[in-house]
């Protein structure tokens, strides 16, 4: 598929318009209204958000995931003077992904919720701005065979995988055939950590946290569910998984580093004893504008580095006894097939029912565990199957939440 060469500014799909991602893609594009326009914007439920960012950069196309939000947008979009086409549901979604005016989709629908819209990106051969790290981990091989196939392009969101790609050699593209990295010369991967908001709190304590105390990241402003996420460090597990399929390695030559500054973003250590890091302030802004404009790179919003107001870099490794998710990712990242489809289902139900006040942030791992013990793993070659496996392992969570299981 030929890529299409747009002659004005470049349109962009936002996918997860009014979340955190979402709204920092919107302030860079805001900065660059000659280079960039906003083709669509997708939410889930967030009708108020939503219309004043169409009133913003009037789109052409809004999709709102629930079909009773999408009802009433379309006469608010009307009484504004706009003329913006409401779509609901995952058709909507995927029919704004696939848009032919729309070069770039920023993939930023948090959850398993994204996969089939960043899937139709794919297929459509769009540059491909992944910030939902979840398409990766259900379904990689396949994500990455659709963007091989279709002369996509992809280039990750997520701040470690960005930096880990601009550390890589120069002319490294996901989007090519797979090679691997030792034959570049490249020894391992070091994958950093915050550490988030529980990393020197007495464990005894961590039963009795709250969503509250879960959601206060010391560095980053994120929704609900990646906030506890990173708290777990399960966020920095899905993310190993998808620095493999990124990145053509195994879970082995990737090393988590606990890094509570997160100043330093990720880094590549060579087989010449070279260790390649970026660093920059922790502002999303940054790997979303060097995407965007890559393989040039402009101007994101974002302050420079004060190394001296910095003044400290901290390392250490992670304590998997006290982040058992870390482990459990590994473990579904080395099984492979279904497995780690099975490993994120089960988490999105333990974190949303954390969230709920449904059990302690204790019983998370413990929920994640039973449910990959007791649900059988697949091949996981096509994606009816990761579905399938997907919705098992959430029943089988549910289950073990609400104690129908033991």
């Amino acid at each position: 598929m030929m890529a299409v060469i747009p002659t004005g500014p470049i349109g962009v799909t936002i996918l997860g318009a009014t979340g955190s991602i979402g709204v920092s893609t919107l302030d860079v594009i805001a900065r660059h209204p000659d280079r960039y326009r906003v083709v669509a914007l997708t939410a889930n439920t967030q009708v108020d958000r939503l219309f004043e960012q169409c009133r913003a950069f009037a789109p052409e196309y809004v999709v709102l995931a629930d079909t009773h939000a999408a009802e009433q947008m379309q006469p608010r979009l009307r009484a504004a003077g706009l003329e913006t086409t409401v779509l609901s549901g995952v058709d909507g979604l995927e029919t704004v992904a696939a848009l032919k005016q729309a070069q770039q989709v920023m993939a930023a629908i948090v959850g398993a919720a994204g996969l089939r819209p960043t899937m139709a990106a794919a297929q459509a051969g769009k540059r491909i701005l992944l910030a939902n790290k979840e398409a990766l981990v259900m379904s990689g091989k396949i994500l990455m065979d659709a963007v091989r196939e279709n002369a996509a392009e992809l280039l990750p969101i997520d701040s470690e995988h960005n930096a880990i790609f601009q550390s890589l050699p120069g002319g490294y593209s996901c989007a090519q055939a797979p090679r691997e990295l030792q034959a570049m010369g490249v020894q391992k991967i070091l994958l950093t950590a915050s550490g988030g908001p529980f990393r020197t709190m007495d464990k005894t304590r961590l039963e009795s946290v709250t969503p509250e105390q879960a959601c206060a990241h010391p560095n980053w402003r994120m929704g609900q569910k990646i906030s506890v996420d990173s708290a777990t460090m399960m966020n920095k597990g899905l993310e190993v998984i998808e620095a493999c399929w990124l990145f053509n390695t195994r879970p082995e030559q990737i090393q988590v580093v606990i890094h509570p500054q997160s100043i330093v973003h990720s880094m590549v250590s060579y087989n010449d004893g070279s260790v390649l890091a970026q660093l920059g302030n922790p502002d999303m802004r940054t790997p979303i504008a060097h995407a965007m404009a890559w393989p040039e790179r402009m101007a994101s919003g974002v302050a420079a580095l004060d190394l001296f107001d910095v003044a400290q870099l901290d390392f250490e490794k992670p304590d998997t006894e006290r982040f058992p998710c870390l482990q459990l990712a590994y473990t579904a990242g080395e099984t492979g097939g279904t497995g780690p489809a099975i490993l994120n289902a089960a988490n999105e139900v333990a974190v949303q029912s954390f969230l709920d006040k449904k059990m302690s942030f204790t019983d998370i791992p413990r929920i994640i565990s039973r449910t990959m013990e007791q649900t059988t793993i697949e091949n996981g070659e096509t994606l009816e199957t990761i579905l399938a496996a997907d919705y098992a392992a959430r029943e089988m969570a549910r289950a073990l939440v609400s104690g129908n299981l033991k």
